[in-house]
């Protein structure tokens, strides 16, 4: 079974530096150390890198799951749905990007 990459990259409403690190510790509390969760890492756009290629965002998570059956559960998990419920206000936008690793 081929391992599942989930990518989310979040805009924020407020783009402060305060309102980036709240989003940041929030990922960090609710989305981190989930069942199946074999890789985890959080990112902020390098805003030196203004290339016509690079999209904008805020926050960018990186999950990497053993399988499909882990990522599924992790999509309906308490934590999650929680993260989801409790930061869903500050977003501008958010672009998930799932992929199967080979």
């Amino acid at each position: 079974m081929p391992q599942l990459a989930h990518h989310v990259y979040f805009t924020l409403k407020n783009r402060s530096d305060e309102s980036i690190q709240t989003l940041l510790e929030a990922c960090n509390k609710y989305l981190d150390n989930h069942e199946g969760l074999v890789g985890f890492s959080l990112g902020t756009r390098d805003r030196e890198l203004d290339r016509e290629v690079n999209q904008d965002f805020d926050v960018s998570l990186h999950c990497i799951f053993a399988d499909r059956a882990a990522h599924d559960r992790y999509q309906t998990a308490a934590r999650h749905l929680q993260f989801i419920e409790e930061n869903k206000e500050s977003w501008a936008g958010v672009q998930v990007l799932d992929s199967l690793i080979q």
